[in-house]
């Protein structure tokens, strides 16, 4: 495989299909239809690329992201939301009570509809006991929501009915192919030729999630920094060059 010249986007960001998936999830969501629910789940395990494809879905759509924080309150989530929505810096409140916040909140995602909400690491919602807040602000503005989490989260949206019954779509995000392998391989080491049996190696190392594929991609451009080598196979690099995630024991250094 040659890697050079590979599609990204005008964001400079690769077209990976979880970033389609996402895509299209977003515009499933804002195009759905009068009474339709307007909640969009995409959920699958961590690493995926689930915010890289929020990111790029944001950019193309205008929407409002915010990424919950282990330590938010309700407040905290408003306030974020309403720091988003609000283009002025001067006009974003620092304090009121919750209620006060969430009709501010509703009030101003109403008045711009067509820009959705994106809620990543929505999984903390639900153990926080926050849904029904965001079911709350999505009914009433009837602004598109995206929640984004890890592979549980359909099960925990599950378990608050109210919740679980505005759910239009849900999108699990899913490993890495081959195409989007060769796709960041093109981005990052752009100046080598990686063979399809090293992409295959990477993806299987990698468990196809995209950060570590990202990981180990840059492993070996620096590594060819070193080398002056241009082109490689899966063959030229040992069993312990690979980032796979698990930490490196005992055992595994005595084998080094």
């Amino acid at each position: 495989m040659t890697n050079g010249g590979s599609p990204v986007n005008s964001l400079g960001m690769v077209n990976l299909k979880n970033v389609f998936r996402f895509v299209t999830l977003v515009e499933t969501v804002l195009g759905r239809g009068p009474n339709m629910p307007g909640i969009g789940v995409f959920h699958g395990y961590s690493g995926y690329g689930k915010t890289y494809a929020a990111a790029l879905a944001a950019n193309m759509t205008q929407a409002r992201v915010v990424e919950v924080g282990d330590s938010w309150t309700r407040k905290k989530l408003l306030l974020k939301i309403l720091h988003e929505a609000i283009e002025k810096e001067d006009n974003v409140p620092s304090r009121g009570s919750v209620s006060d916040l969430t009709e501010q909140v509703i009030d101003v995602l109403s008045d711009t509809v067509d820009r959705p909400l994106i809620i990543d690491e929505a999984d903390k919602l639900a153990d926080k006991g926050m849904l029904e807040l965001v079911r709350e602000i999505q009914d009433q503005s009837r602004v598109a929501l995206l929640l984004i989490g890890e592979e549980n989260l359909p099960a925990k949206l599950e378990r608050v009915e109210r919740v679980h019954n505005r759910v239009l779509e849900w999108v699990p995000a899913e490993k890495c192919d081959f195409e989007d392998a060769g796709l960041l391989a093109g981005l990052i080491c752009d100046q080598l030729e990686l063979s399809d049996c090293l992409i295959d190696g990477l993806i299987e190392k990698s468990g196809g999630r995209a950060r570590r594929i990202t990981v180990n991609l840059n492993r070996i451009k620096e590594h060819a920094r070193n080398t002056r080598q241009t082109t490689y196979t899966f063959a030229d690099f040992n069993e312990n060059f690979f980032y796979t995630g698990k930490p490196t024991g005992r055992t595994a250094k005595r084998a080094a």
